[in-house]
């Protein structure tokens, strides 16, 4: 289960727009929401989850704007937190920025877009490349009976036809992200890898692209394990991806969307050997002096070199006067 309406709110709780999804829980059940956060505030206990009765009111703010979801109880919180901030970025896209003024002079647009991003409280098309076939800013006069645009009706969505580039070109990016946490005696308690595989394709027509991965590269719903071998979890797909395909040999088939897209995404839970190790030393002296010694060491490769190096130091806020 998931929302059963959509509220946007001004600063001071009053309702901009709403939308009923379910028909389950009262509309007016909002006009509790306001008090109920301004007392959880001079509490102190603050959640972005508020329980009032059998209605639970999840939301977030933006700008002077609160989006709230309401729900009943068993709903899947994650999913819903997901969908408001989805709908803030397509408003965005849309309107350019989401404030109570673009709120109150694209009503309409925003109800056909509340119509269309969710279906009976269960998120239904949030691309905005789709939605921006058939919903648009735009007057036509129409001179016959209008057809259902490609993007709904179409197997391949994210991809209009009719594209066209003099020179077909495909960039791709590998990003990894590495975290750690290290104890105050410098052991590495834990460590991972986030890694995203990031394209720009310029391509004409409807081109299918593959992509083959290393044979030492295993997947978490393989079950198997062997020497010497990379295992991959959390993995994501954007939906252009087949995954009929992938299950079978391993292989990446997919129609790309036209421009820059995250293909996948994936977790790997490794010892991994910090790129640049730190070690530090605080010393306290008299007359309200520190010192710190900070020791930074490279541990990749030669042949690598590293960019953009930037160490924090934490220090007290009313420090002033530092000497290096």
């Amino acid at each position: 289960m998931s929302a059963s309406a959509i509220y946007f709110l001004d600063i001071k709780g009053k309702v901009l727009i709403s939308r009923n999804y379910r028909g389950d829980v009262p509309m007016s059940v909002i006009e509790k929401f306001m008090p109920l956060l301004m007392e959880r505030e001079e509490d102190g206990t603050l959640q972005p989850i508020l329980p009032c009765e059998e209605v639970y009111f999840l939301y977030i703010k933006h700008s002077n704007v609160y989006i709230v979801a309401t729900t009943r109880k068993n709903a899947n919180a994650s999913l819903v937190f997901t969908f408001l901030h989805k709908v803030a970025s397509i408003f965005i896209e849309y309107f350019k920025d989401l404030e109570e003024e673009s709120i109150r002079d694209n009503f309409v647009i925003i109800y056909e877009l509340l119509d269309e991003v969710m279906d009976f409280g269960f998120p239904q098309t949030t691309d905005t490349r789709i939605l921006q076939e058939y919903i648009t800013q735009e007057c036509h006069k129409l001179e016959v009976a209008p057809k259902p645009p490609p993007a709904i009706t179409n197997q391949v969505s994210w991809r209009p036809d009719g594209i066209k580039y003099r020179k077909n070109e495909v960039f791709l990016d590998v990003i990894e992200n590495v975290n750690l946490l290290v104890s105050a005696s410098g052991n590495v308690l834990q460590s991972e890898i986030n890694g995203f595989i990031n394209l720009r394709t310029y391509l004409s027509g409807m081109p299918e692209l593959q992509l083959g991965l290393n044979d030492k590269v295993l997947f978490e719903s393989t079950g198997r394990g062997r020497n010497k071998s990379v295992e991959l979890e959390d993995v994501k797909f954007h939906q252009c991806v087949r995954l009929s395909r992938f299950e079978s040999d391993r292989t990446i088939s997919f129609v790309p969307p036209d421009g820059e897209f995250e293909l996948m995404s994936y977790r790997l839970n490794t010892h991994v050997k910090p790129l640049i190790w730190v070690e530090s030393v605080v010393e306290r002296h008299a007359h309200s002096r520190v010192e710190y010694m900070v020791k930074a060491k490279s541990q990749f490769k030669r042949r690598s070199t590293a960019n953009n190096v930037d160490i924090i130091v934490p220090v007290p806020q009313d420090v002033d006067s530092p000497k290096f």
